[in-house]
Order: structure tokens, then C-alpha cells, then sequence
């Protein structure tokens, strides 16, 4: 059931077109920094989009300006999260997704902001990720930053099954709404 799932969702992401992502991604952005959460975060950390996800590489650029910018780096396998001052001077990584040369610390209780990639994300901020285990891993050490998926809102579901180590997001950032996780 999880894979046909996550099979659907992922086919109907794939075929969507760059046009409709660029515009859907930007509807995203403006709907992310509209959220309190995020206008009052001073370090954010993103995700760097790859293939068919929403696209956060002009997220990121446009955040430059009042934000200290975060993006993770693949070491073995866990997330290192680094500091950038320069989103074009990134190197293919793990997967062929662009991550910093070098690690620039940062301690995970300064990252007020955490916005996280999924396939799938349900009304709870659970989600289905690609399957590898890094971001429960890496949000179960930043307890304290608020979390936020982006998805397209076809990718948002009522209910996903869960398990214990699952780290729900607080927040999902679609085109069309902002999704506060109801906590049952």
C-alpha cells in the first residue's frame, strides 16, 4: 500500500511539466514567506531540490538577504547540516544533488527552521520520504526548529501509516494552502 503510494504520487510529480513546477514552486515560496514561523526564523535550513521536487534553488537565493542559509551535506549516512554564503558554489553530491565543498558548522540548536522533501505528507506532517532514513535521523537532533514539508498538493494525503521513529513536520507548505499539523 505505501509503495503504491509513494509509486503514484512520485509518477504524477515526474509528470508534471518544468513550467508547472517553476510556477507551482513559486506559489510555494510565497506561501512559505508568508508563514510566521518562517519571517521570524533567523537560520533556515533547505533542501536542495532535485528532478521533479518543488524547486527551492530561488528559495534559497531570495533568502540570502535576512537569513542565514543551511543546506545538508551527505557524510556517510547522516546529514551534516553547513552554513553557505554562496548558493553557486555547491558540488554534486550523494544522489547528484548539489551540497556545500566543505562543511561550514553550525550546532543544530541554532537552526530555527527546517524545511524537509518528501514524496508523500499527510495532514499529521507525517511522511514518505525516499526510503534512506536521513532526514528522521537528522530532525530527531534539531527537536527544537519547526519543521516544514514542501509538496505540490496533490502529494498531501489525509493519513499515511506510521512508525515510531517517524518525525512528523509541524507544517506543509503546498501551492494552494499551509497545512498545521493536527495532533492526534
Amino acid at each position: 500500500m505505501k509503495n503504491q503510494l509513494k509509486e503514484a504520487i512520485l509518477e504524477k510529480r515526474n509528470s508534471l511539466s518544468k513550467e508547472e513546477i517553476s510556477e507551482y514552486s513559486k506559489k510555494i515560496e510565497n506561501n512559505l514567506i508568508n508563514l510566521e514561523q518562517y519571517k521570524k526564523s533567523k537560520t533556515v535550513m533547505f533542501f536542495v531540490s532535485f528532478n521533479s521536487e518543488v524547486h527551492t534553488h530561488n528559495m534559497i537565493r531570495n533568502s540570502f538577504r535576512n537569513k542565514t542559509i543551511v543546506i545538508p551535506k551527505v557524510m556517510q549516512h547522516e546529514i551534516e547540516p553547513s552554513v553557505i554564503i554562496d548558493f553557486d558554489n555547491l558540488i554534486s553530491g550523494k544522489f547528484g544533488i548539489p551540497e556545500p565543498i566543505e562543511i561550514m558548522k553550525i550546532a543544530y540548536k541554532n537552526i530555527n527552521l527546517v524545511l524537509v522533501p518528501g514524496i508523500v505528507f499527510d495532514m499529521e506532517g507525517h511522511r514518505i520520504g525516499y526510503g534512506f532514513g536521513y532526514y528522521d535521523k537528522f530532525l530527531r537532533k534539531v527537536h527544537k526548529a519547526i519543521k516544514v514539508g514542501l509538496a505540490f498538493d496533490f502529494q498531501v494525503v489525509d493519513k499515511l501509516a506510521h512508525e515510531e521513529h517517524d518525525v512528523p513536520v509541524d507544517f506543509v507548505v503546498t501551492e494552494k494552502r499551509i497545512i498545521e499539523r493536527t495532533k492526534n
